[in-house]
């Protein structure tokens, strides 16, 4: 389920709104009962899911292993 984005255009209250589907009730501001809402525009986050010894700087990531001296990576495309 995506989490929305929301700024009420009447308080400036900012929110952030489960909706199960598109065709959801819209939202109403948590902070003064509003009804106009405007959605923003969200980032995502990316994380690492292990600690990899690769450098920042490699275009194959871990793939090269981590083996990357003074960080000059011989698989990036630079």
């Amino acid at each position: 389920m995506p989490i929305f984005e929301f700024k009420c255009t009447k308080c400036g209250h900012v929110m952030e709104v489960l909706q199960k589907s598109l065709r959801a009730e819209p939202p109403v501001c948590a902070k003064c009962g509003g009804s106009d809402l405007k959605k923003l525009l969200s980032g995502f986050a990316v994380g690492k899911t292990s600690a990899s010894p690769a450098c920042d700087s490699c275009f194959d990531g871990p793939a090269c292993g981590g083996g990357c001296p003074g960080g000059t990576c011989p698989m990036s495309m630079d």
